[in-house]
């Protein structure tokens, strides 16, 4: 008997492992319109990428890509407004539950902005607002160096951490991250520059994981029904620039960078919200101003940089800084209005045809401050 019981082991034990459930799973979008939407995943083994999906839990439809790979991101369709859309990925025999998401709506869009994700927090506050779109404002992870050893550039695993740390939200919210500084830090920073670079500035983990617009290191996105633009620029210690400190991407007047923004931002949207991850008042004063000069076609600006929770207005321009780390030591913008040590995020609601809302909000669903938008 003990014979043949060890035998249905052998057997049996590797049809276990091939149909695992999937359960690793965030949303994208890597065009710059909400018409099509990416369905990412992780798998333990190689294999093809699979996605059903549908209005109902039937999966009417079908995406599939057949080239092996661990990492797997596939684009589909959205054809409806206002309705939900269910969906289920596979590859081999390993598969995931059903899930669901919403489409854009046609009259109230929600968005929820966040940035310093490092300690992980409670986010039910963020998870009952129900938002249609989930952004950051940068520093999405502790850093690289830490969960992959230094030097690993294309290392995903601490953005895999992030996901499994909220699964929920991630499998059923749209999730279009800023960089910050962290996002790419291969090597520890140190006391001074060292010999070889501590950030990989092409951010290789990052753009490996996540399936953005554009570059991806720099990305717009338009909800064209609502007028309205997402911009995220690669701005992170940019007083380190031309340093083993580098983090991000030129941003003087002759910069792709700044010639990219400055088409973006020609003609504006009705509305325009630009996400990076630098002090305001610093990256304000680049190119001679020239970069706020550009910013003030649009309607806010919002940064992770600072723990700590603030509006400052200049020129009539309104620049945010939120964190989900909100209690660390403040450096008040010199034009701050409204400044709070407190963890925060976010929310933005557009009416179509309307005015847009610009919430401050705490972890524990607090209105801290509160701007409208013509």
């Amino acid at each position: 008997m003990r014979s043949v019981f060890t035998l249905f082991l052998i057997t049996f034990i590797p049809q276990i492992a091939m149909s695992a459930e999937i359960t690793r799973v965030w949303l994208t979008h890597q065009t710059n319109d909400p018409s099509k939407i990416v369905v990412n995943w992780m798998t333990d083994e190689p294999g093809d990428s699979v996605v059903r999906f549908g209005l109902t839990t039937n999966y009417s439809e079908t995406v599939r890509i057949d080239e092996a790979t661990l990492l797997h991101h596939v684009e589909i369709p959205l054809k409806h407004r206002d309705t939900t859309y269910h969906y289920s990925v596979s590859t081999g025999d390993q598969a995931s539950k059903d899930a669901a998401f919403k489409s854009y709506p046609s009259d109230v869009l929600r968005v929820a902005v966040v940035a310093d994700w490092q300690g992980k927090p409670d986010l039910s506050a963020i998870v009952k607002e129900d938002v249609h779109l989930l952004l950051t404002a940068g520093d999405n992870i502790a850093r690289i160096w830490q969960m992959c050893g230094e030097g690993q550039k294309d290392c995903v695993k601490p953005y895999a951490a992030l996901i499994d740390a909220y699964p929920e939200l991630f499998r059923t919210t749209p999730f279009m991250p800023a960089l910050g500084n962290h996002d790419r830090e291969i090597r520890p920073r140190g006391s001074k520059p060292p010999a070889e670079p501590v950030y990989d500035v092409d951010a290789t983990a990052f753009r490996r994981f996540f399936q953005l617009p554009d570059d991806e290191w720099k990305w717009h996105f338009d909800v064209p029904e609502f007028d309205l633009r997402f911009v995220a620029l690669d701005f992170n210690h940019i007083s380190d620039f031309g340093s083993t400190w580098q983090t991000c991407h030129a941003f003087d007047e002759n910069s792709e960078q700044f010639r990219w923004y400055k088409k973006v931002m020609t003609p504006p949207a009705r509305f325009v919200v630009t996400l990076y991850n630098e002090r305001n008042a610093s990256v304000r004063n680049q190119a001679q101003k020239q970069w706020h000069d550009l910013f003030r076609k649009g309607t806010c600006c919002i940064t992770g940089f600072g723990y700590f929770a603030e509006r400052a207005e200049v020129d009539g321009f309104s620049y945010y800084n939120t964190s989900l780390s909100g209690k660390g030591n403040q450096y008040p913008d010199p034009q701050s209005t409204f400044l709070a040590g407190e963890d925060s995020y976010l929310l933005l609601t557009v009416k179509r045809g309307g005015n847009m809302t610009v919430e401050m909000k705490s972890l524990t669903n607090t209105i801290l401050d509160r701007q409208v938008y013509e």
